[in-house]
């Protein structure tokens, strides 16, 4: 039995017992109840159609993130049936010399790795107000591995892309279910030829999981997730970006912010692309209670394509703010872990805040920019606790 059905029957049963209904589970399982997915341990369920799963927030204490631990962010039924052997990748459209390559063909170019924050785009939807429809997801869409494979541009550099090719779109094998259009996107021509951006293979230094895209993936640092297509079949150079749902109307913000709750027209928005300044209290938990004495405070910032300057914390409604310490593992596109001693003068109820600067001078708003979709979420995050 494959890994999706595998899960669904467990989650289906699980629904049923808890009286669930409607397609987008809110609530989590506590760890040893937490519900039998191949390969992932301990996550928040937060659809059961597709397999869409959420890391608590309590995970973030290492730089790199365990595949176990690893969020996953499927628009689609996961491939039923993948033969690694029989993979093929296709290479065509602007190109001078279309390819089809296989897994043991790629693994003879050139590997690189990099240390990459996949953040998908909804991450923080459900704290938007008003809310937005989709996947609710709280503040656990994002993970922190190493992924490695060959460039993608040694690939296009193969197929020779000729000089009318300006984007480059990406086809996965995700099972369409009826009528819904196909998860494609595509991505600028100068992205896909930066020498970061891969066809990844490993993660961690393991071969690819079903659940985060095996055989190959695009890897799209500093991007939304979305741009990162699992599964992926074929590349195609396009002269233009790629028409469709999953480019527009899907993945695009209002180029002037609005009031919440506004339409937005969708000729007056641009892709989603690269992600904001963020940063995430990941001890102690929201609601907790503390007994009287010093406090560790810690979380993780990330900013995209930029590189975290500073980390501020402040736990007197943001009256005054202090440094947090910021880990020494860092790469460019990967978060930067933090840490910050704080000692409570009193008993009773606080509220713990933290936002992030990045090398962009940008620095985490007290109010995220609100949109219909709910993307890139990233206010200043904060948690209440009680001292004893």
């Amino acid at each position: 039995m494959n890994s999706r059905r595998h899960f669904l029957k467990h989650v289906s049963a699980a629904a049923l017992v808890a009286g669930a209904g409607p397609p987008i589970l809110t609530w989590a399982f506590a760890q040893e109840q937490s519900l039998a997915v191949p390969g992932e341990n301990g996550m928040i369920v937060r659809s059961y159609r597709f397999v869409d799963l959420e890391s608590p927030v309590e995970y973030f204490n290492t730089w790199l993130t365990p595949v176990p631990h690893f969020f996953v962010r499927n628009h689609m039924h996961e491939p039923s049936e993948l033969n690694t052997p029989d993979w093929r990748l296709s290479i065509g459209g602007e190109v001078e010399k279309p390819l089809i390559v296989s897994l043991a063909e790629l693994s003879k170019l050139e590997t690189h790795s990099v240390v990459n924050t996949l953040e998908c785009a909804g991450n923080g939807r459900s704290l938007h107000r008003p809310q937005v429809p989709g996947v609710q997801w709280g503040k656990g869409a994002v993970g922190t591995a190493r992924f490695s494979g060959p460039r993608l541009r040694d690939v296009l550099q193969r197929a020779e892309v000729k000089s009318t090719g300006k984007h480059v779109m990406f086809r996965g094998l995700d099972e369409v279910p009826g009528k819904v259009p196909p998860f494609i996107r595509s991505i600028p021509i100068e992205k896909a030829l930066d020498a970061d951006t891969l066809i990844a293979t490993h993660m961690n230094g393991s071969p690819l999981t079903r659940h985060h895209g095996s055989p190959a993936r695009a890897l799209v640092p500093g991007w939304i997730g979305a741009a990162s297509c699992k599964w992926i079949t074929e590349i195609k150079v396009l002269d233009k970006e790629f028409a469709g749902n999953f480019m527009s109307p899907a993945y695009r913000f209002p180029n002037q912010p609005g009031k919440p709750g506004d339409a937005v027209n969708p000729e007056d928005t641009h892709p989603v692309t690269a992600l904001g300044v963020k940063s995430v209290i990941s001890a102690p938990s929201d609601g907790a209670r503390l007994k009287s004495g010093r406090v560790a405070v810690h979380g993780a910032a990330w900013a995209g394509e930029a590189d975290i300057a500073k980390v501020e914390i402040s736990t007197d409604g943001g009256t005054t703010w202090n440094p947090a310490t910021l880990s020494h593992d860092q790469a460019h596109y990967a978060w930067r872990l933090w840490t910050y001693d704080w000692k409570p003068a009193r008993s009773g109820d606080h509220t713990i805040m933290s936002r992030a600067t990045d090398s962009q001078s940008r620095t985490q708003p007290s109010t995220a920019v609100w949109n219909p979709s709910g993307y890139l979420y990233n206010a200043i995050d904060q948690v209440n606790i009680h001292v004893a």
